[in-house]
C-alpha cells in the first residue's frame, strides 16, 4: 500500500509531530511505501536533506497555511495513494484532506495531543475562537475522518473534555521511538567531541523546545533551589528556542550565580543528541501537556531514568513500573522530582535505568507500533460517496 503523510512542516524544530513523521517511515512495515507532502519552502534545507519522497509546496504564508496549490496537489495525486495520514489540527491541511479524500479514500487523523483541554484552559481567547474554526471546519474533518488516532487512554479521554459536540471513530495505538543508531560509548564521543566541556561531568538532561509548554521555568526554578544539595550536578537544556524565552531564563540563572552548571547546547542531532542522552544520568521534562513524549521513550531507549511531570500522559505507567517518577506539573512538584533524584542511591538509578530499557523493549519499540498504525488501513471497506 502506498501512504501519504500530511503535514504543515516537517521542520526538526517544529517538535514532536515532525518527528513522529520521520519516525513512522523509518519502521513503515513490508508491504508499505510512503511519501510526504508539506507546505514548506522547498529551498529549505532540511527539505533537501529528508531521507523519504516528499513535496514541499510552500513557504507558507500564515500560521493556518491556505494554500490552493495544496487542494491542487491532493486532488491530482489522489489515485496513487491508498491512504492517507494528516498530522495535526487547527490548520488548513484539516480542510484540505477532507475535500480531496473524504468517500473516496481512507485518512486518519493524528492529532499530536491538539485537542488537549490544557490549551482551552491556558489560552482562553484563542479557545473562544476555535469554536467558529470547529463549528466550520474542524469538526467535519474528524468526523469524516477514518479513524482518528490517539496515543494513549489518557490522551483520548481528555481530547472529549475540550468541546462537548464532538464525534470520531477513534483508536489508542502506543507510540514510541527510534533504538540509539549505535553503542553507547561511541555516542558519548560525538557528544563529548562537540561539548568537551562535559566530559566527566553529572548532568540532569532536558530536551526539547525552550517552551512555556514544556515547564522550563520550573525547572530552572528548582535546579536553583537544590543546586547546593548536590554540588557536582549540572543541568543540560537542549533544544531550539522558538519564543526568544531563555535569555529571560539565563538572567535567573546568572542571578543565582550558577551559570556554571547550567548549559543551553541548543538544537540536538543525530549522534550528538543520542550521545547526549547516555552522557546523561536522568532525564527531565515537567511539562504542562504532552500527548505522548518521544523524547521520554529515547531516553529509556538508552536507559535513563525519567523524571515527568503527571500532564506528561504516558507518565503514570512510567511510574507505576519504576522506570521514572511523576510529580505534579506544579513548581512544588518539579522541586520534588529534583529533591527525590538527589536523594536516590546509586543501586536504586541503577534499578530505575534497567526497568527504563525493559519497558521501552515491551511498550515503546516503534518497530512495533508503527506497524500497528500502518495495519489500520488493512481494514478499511470503501463505502463509496464523496464529500
Amino acid at each position: 500500500m502506498h501512504i501519504l503523510h500530511i503535514i504543515a512542516t516537517i521542520d526538526p524544530q517544529a517538535g514532536g509531530p515532525s518527528e513522529s513523521v520521520r519516525v513512522m517511515l523509518d519502521y513503515a512495515p513490508k508491504g508499505y511505501t510512503s511519501e510526504v507532502v508539506t507546505q514548506d519552502d522547498p529551498a529549505a534545507p532540511f527539505i533537501k536533506t529528508f531521507p523519504y519522497p516528499i513535496t514541499a509546496l510552500g513557504p507558507q504564508k500564515s500560521t493556518f497555511g491556505y494554500s490552493p496549490k495544496l487542494l491542487q496537489w491532493l486532488c491530482a495525486n489522489r489515485d496513487r495513494f491508498d491512504g492517507v495520514m494528516l498530522n495535526g489540527l487547527w490548520v488548513y491541511e484539516g480542510i484540505a484532506t477532507r475535500r480531496a479524500f473524504s468517500g473516496r479514500k481512507p485518512y486518519l487523523v493524528f492529532s499530536h495531543g491538539m485537542l488537549d483541554p490544557y490549551f482551552k484552559k491556558a489560552f482562553p481567547l484563542k479557545h473562544a475562537k476555535k469554536w467558529v474554526y470547529w463549528l466550520l471546519a474542524e469538526y467535519w474533518n474528524l468526523r469524516g475522518a477514518y479513524r482518528m488516532l490517539f496515543t494513549t487512554d489518557a490522551e483520548a479521554k481528555l481530547a472529549e473534555q475540550t468541546f462537548w459536540l464532538h464525534k470520531w471513530n477513534g483508536v489508542v495505538i502506543p507510540f514510541g521511538a527510534n533504538r540509539p543508531p549505535k553503542d553507547g560509548p561511541a555516542l558519548q564521543s560525538a557528544y563529548y567531541g562537540q561539548f568537551p566541556e562535559m566530559r566527566d561531568r553529572r548532568f540532569m538532561l532536558f530536551l526539547g523546545r525552550i517552551h512555556r509548554k514544556k515547564g522550563c521555568d520550573l525547572l530552572i526554578q528548582s535546579f536553583l533551589k537544590y543546586a547546593a544539595s548536590d554540588p557536582e550536578l549540572h543541568l543540560v537544556m537542549a533544544g531550539p528556542d522558538q519564543q526568544g524565552w531563555s535569555a529571560e531564563l539565563q538572567q535567573q540563572v546568572a542571578a543565582a550565580n550558577l551559570t556554571h552548571r547550567v548549559h543551553w547546547p541548543g538544537m540536538l542531532n543525530g549522534d550528538v543528541k543520542w550521545g547526549a542522552f547516555f552522557a546523561a544520568e536522568v532525564f527531565i521534562l515537567p511539562s504542562h501537556q504532552e500527548n505522548f513524549g518521544i523524547a521520554v521513550a529515547e531516553a529509556m531507549s538508552c536507559g535513563l531514568p525519567v523524571l515527568l511531570s503527571d500532564k506528561v500522559n504516558i507518565a503514570p505507567d512510567i511510574a507505576a513500573a519504576g522506570a521514572g517518577m511523576m510529580e505534579l506539573d506544579t513548581q512544588q512538584g518539579c522541586d520534588n522530582l529534583v529533591q527525590r533524584w538527589i536523594a536516590t542511591t546509586t543501586p536504586q538509578r541503577r534499578g530505575m535505568s534497567a526497568l527504563a530499557v525493559n519497558m521501552f523493549d515491551e511498550k515503546y519499540d516503534m518497530q512495533k507500533s508503527s506497524a500497528a498504525i500502518f495495519h489500520l488501513f488493512d481494514d478499511f471497506k470503501p463505502n463509496g460517496g464523496a464529500a
